[in-house]
């Protein structure tokens, strides 16, 4: 094994700038972002000014990418959030940080196998065959494994191509309303602050913070990837700008189709087919079957995505001696963490099958909750690591300038907390459920992270050296 310093090390200099880009866009999932997840913001949220709600955002994950790529040079290997945590904000702060993240990424991860059995149930339905759903998830879930257990490029390139097919229809679609002017003729409609900072915008954040959810695994990689000094702040930035305009520009090619005054009725009538609607009308029923064909593919690459993600997150778990240490060994010949891939993936067999056999929805309450929890989780933890990153740079000597170590990240900061208050006071809608146990996600969040804090307590009073040596496994 060529791996960078040895045994049980992840191997270096193995994935470039392209296939960082490629697991954080695949994690975004664009085809489901933008066919599943935006029309219920232009029903229920600020209608037309959707597209510029992705551009707010846009510049939010911009302000945190600051401090949080300022942060890779003095921290690149593979715990990410909960090394930078540690370097900032202590060990204690780091563990808690690390448990919310495993939470978050655990439960994307079911949300999204549940969603991909609904639309492989269907498709299969259609040609006969009907089988439970959870059994599709299990039977997704052992591919995954199987191509997250070779070569981390290998599952890059299978991410590029999944992606490449998204974009290029949505594209095509985004060009096609274009050439024909729109409902109303092409306008500015959608980036208008009349219409973004109109009744509605903070209902429409709900939906389109989660769209981001995985953009900052960039840092994940850093262990693996080539030049990561450089290599994982041009990532982040690259993956943030992609989605960004990819996003507004999808979103506001449906305003002109439709027309701003029209689009809000059109997807409350038509959740479902509100893009199969345009897509049909402007390029035809091949369209369609295409898309959802695509639909798949993007749930399945966002799926290899979060699961090489969790993977690298138990390899530094189990690194740093917090975790069942053979969770930190690497394939001889694919220089993968295919034990924590094992150990990850039965996790989520027994969660599957645990909803599948005490009969749960997979779209209204397995997907929905779980995908409140996520986006939950994640800004918990962006907001951990956005005041690490300014505690961090206070204390170390550096030459960065104060609007990369701090007016960035208190700018991050403010408006993470902004985002983590609005989801949690639109759970509601989010979820579709007023259920008590949907209503306690925010403390559930919080209390996961003060278990982290109380281990870490008893870890520093029983083993201070082991203590002391957290978060620095990979130096």
């Amino acid at each position: 094994m060529d791996n960078q310093t040895g045994a049980n090390r992840l191997q270096g200099n193995s994935i470039g700038l392209t296939h960082i880009v490629f697991f954080v866009v695949a994690a975004a999932a664009p085809m489901t972002a933008v066919v599943g997840a935006t029309p219920p913001a232009f029903a229920f949220g600020n209608g037309a000014g959707v597209p510029g709600a992705f551009i707010l955002s846009g510049i939010l994950y911009l302000l945190f990418s600051v401090g949080f790529t300022a942060m890779t040079r003095h921290v690149t290997g593979a715990g990410a959030f909960y090394a930078y945590i540690s370097r900032g904000l202590g060990n204690g702060a780091g563990i808690g940080g690390a448990l919310m993240a495993l939470l978050a990424y655990f439960a994307i991860q079911i949300g999204i196998y549940a969603l991909f059995a609904v639309f492989m149930a269907g498709a299969m339905e259609s040609l006969g065959v009907s089988l439970p759903w959870w059994l599709w998830s299990l039977a997704v879930l052992a591919v995954v494994v199987l191509f997250g257990r070779r070569n981390i490029a290998i599952s890059g390139r299978i991410l590029g191509l999944c992606m490449i097919a998204e974009l290029v229809i949505l594209l095509l679609l985004d060009i096609a309303i274009v050439m024909h002017g729109g409902a109303e003729g092409l306008s500015l409609a959608g980036f208008r602050p009349s219409e973004v900072f109109g009744p509605g915008l903070g209902v429409t954040m709900v939906f389109v913070l989660g769209a981001y959810v995985g953009f900052e695994a960039t840092a994940i990689f850093g262990e693996e990837a080539c030049d990561p000094d450089r290599t994982i702040p041009r990532a982040t930035y690259v993956a943030v700008l992609l989605i960004t305009a990819f996003y507004a520009v999808s979103t506001w090619a449906i305003v002109q189709f439709y027309g701003p005054a029209a689009v809000t009725g059109a997807a409350t009538e038509n959740l479902d087919g509100f893009y199969f609607a345009a897509a049909e009308t402007m390029l035809g029923h091949w369209s369609v079957q295409v898309m959802n064909v695509l639909l798949l593919t993007s749930l399945f690459a966002c799926l290899l995505s979060f699961h090489n993600t969790l993977n690298r997150y138990f390899y530094a778990l189990g690194h740093e001696g917090l975790a069942w240490k053979s969770l930190s060994a690497v394939h001889e010949t694919h220089g993968s963490p295919h034990v924590a891939g094992l150990v990850q993936a039965g996790l989520v067999a027994l969660i599957l099958l645990g909803f599948g056999l005490s009969g749960a929805d997979p779209y209204t309450l397995v997907f929905s909750w779980m995908s409140g929890l996520a986006v939950l989780g994640i800004l918990a933890v962006q907001v951990l690591v956005s005041v690490a990153v300014i505690v961090f740079f206070r204390r170390t000597a550096h030459q960065r300038s104060v609007l990369t170590v701090l007016v960035a990240p208190v700018l991050a900061t403010a408006g993470l907390v902004g985002a983590f208050l609005l989801v949690s006071s639109n759970l509601t809608l989010l979820t579709g459920s007023e259920n008590p146990i949907v209503l306690a996600f925010p403390e559930i969040v919080i209390a996961t992270g003060a278990c982290g804090l109380l281990f870490a307590a008893w870890l520093k009073r029983t083993r201070p050296e082991h203590f002391a040596r957290l978060g620095r496994a990979f130096d």
